[in-house]
């Protein structure tokens, strides 16, 4: 029997093709996805992976031999998957590994409007149910089979961002797009078509090997060649975004990058423009200058823990009209609470074309602490190395405890976050301070007791 513990992680499915999975797994679990959601009609897409149309179609085989009407969208984003959800009212399963390595896949699944499938909203549940067909048989089809039909929303989903950020009157930007032979290089000619944007593609060609380098902008050595481009050319803005080109990550005119945290509290000002006094979602490890901004703004920050499930959920309960990861994923209430880089990314470039500055004094406003960045490290006993950690500063005046996610540990000019990996045996440490000398003495301080 396959070990789904493997590739069943809290939020969704990923694992090497095919040494841990294959088409005949993907259609138990589109069948299981039929029936946690008893839904009678689903959407399925797929990334430009070697193995994603032949999961995808599995997957889509699966439900439909359940009874269940299949909207095959094909090549398609995360964030374009989503959209299609919300669209169509329909459940949707994306089938990506996002940015990890060429020989992984995955599904990202969702209820109908983008709704999130996590592990207490039904991820569990499909798994026991793929494990019990896995041990007993598969289970037996529907009298009617739903049907398998080909849809394409590429240029309905364009249209929708275009209506949320007006970019026609901003002045002519040049902009470097690094794609990273992933899905942007799909969607970001359609919704840039005829925009005020002089636009240079950088690895537009969908190609699932990542012959370039990996599709994980948040790892630095991936951004070299597009800051390298940015400067060479004298672009306003560079643009990278991962594999399924949900997230979207920014380099200034000087190819610097910008941090995801001024990029949140970027856009959660122009979204508080729109909607005075709405409420604004941040998780832990997101910069202070984010709720500060917030407030500036007459609007409500709320903290979350890490994940998007958590953001989805905590926008659905609260209302909120936006919320903000540090690793770079964005979720608007007008995209169906669900995140989209590409949106984010329309927000900034909308900001930086209405005024005649550069981005880096356009976003300098919104940087105002220095920052680690996240550091991981290989820990055995995550939770012990946590507790020592707890030890060495619960005597320090004026410092304050959380565990809201891993432990969060603040002072008056400091704060710092050590989370355990829900996949791996790390501990994720996150730094940030008023200056550069105390995030490098706190760092250091943390780390030696985390690898002691």
């Amino acid at each position: 029997m396959a070990d789904l513990s493997q590739i069943v992680k809290a939020y969704d499915v990923r694992g090497v093709v095919p040494d841990q999975w294959d088409e005949a797994l993907a259609e138990l679990f589109g069948a299981a996805f039929a029936q946690v959601t008893g839904a009678s009609a689903v959407v399925v897409g797929h990334d430009m992976r070697p193995s994603s149309p032949g999961l995808s179609r599995a997957f889509a085989r699966g439900a439909a031999a359940r009874g269940v009407d299949v909207t095959e969208i094909g090549l398609c984003s995360t964030d374009q998957l989503y959209f299609a959800s919300g669209h169509l009212g329909l459940p949707g399963a994306m089938f990506t590994a996002s940015h990890n390595p060429a020989q992984y896949n995955g599904i990202k699944m969702c209820r109908a409007g983008a709704a999130p499938v996590g592990q207490d909203t039904g991820l569990a549940e499909i798994r026991s149910l793929v494990e019990g067909w896995l041990e007993n048989g598969a289970p037996e089809p529907a009298q009617t089979p739903g049907t398998l039909t080909r849809q394409d929303v590429l240029a309905d989903y364009a249209a929708h961002l275009r209506s949320l950020v007006d970019l026609s009157g901003i002045r002519r930007l040049k902009v470097v797009v690094d794609a990273g032979n992933g899905m942007g290089g799909h969607t970001v000619p359609t919704v840039f078509e005829g925009l005020p944007l002089e636009l240079d593609a950088m690895y537009f060609e969908l190609d699932g090997t990542f012959p370039n380098h990996e599709a994980n902008p948040l790892d630095p050595k991936n951004i070299v060649d597009l800051q390298q481009r940015v400067r060479e050319v004298g672009a306003d803005i560079g643009l990278a975004f991962d594999g399924d080109a949900d997230r979207c990550f920014v380099v200034d005119g000087k190819g610097d990058p910008v941090s995801p945290s001024a990029i949140t509290a970027l856009v959660a000002a122009r979204e508080l423009a729109k909607h005075p006094g709405g409420t604004v979602i941040h998780n832990l490890i997101t910069s202070w200058s984010v709720p500060e901004v917030v407030k500036e703004c007459g609007g409500e920050p709320v903290r979350t823990r890490v994940g998007h499930s958590f953001i989805k959920e905590e926008m659905a309960r609260s209302g909120a009209i936006f919320g903000g990861e540090h690793s770079a994923h964005y979720y608007f209430r007008d995209f169906w609470n669900a995140d989209t880089g590409m949106l984010a990314a329309m927000h900034v470039l909308a900001a930086l074309g209405g005024q005649s500055g550069p981005l880096s004094e356009l976003v300098a406003e919104y940087d105002r602490y220095a920052g680690s960045g996240e550091i991981n490290s290989t820990v055995v006993d995550q939770a012990g190395r946590t507790a020592a950690v707890r030890a060495a500063y619960e005597g320090v005046p004026g410092v304050e405890f959380d565990e809201l996610d891993g432990l969060t540990v603040a002072a008056s000019d400091w704060w710092f976050n050590l989370r355990a990996s829900n996949t791996e045996p790390l501990l994720r440490l996150n730094v940030e301070a008023r200056d550069a000398e105390t995030v490098s003495r706190i760092r250091d301080e943390v780390l030696a007791i985390v690898r002691a």
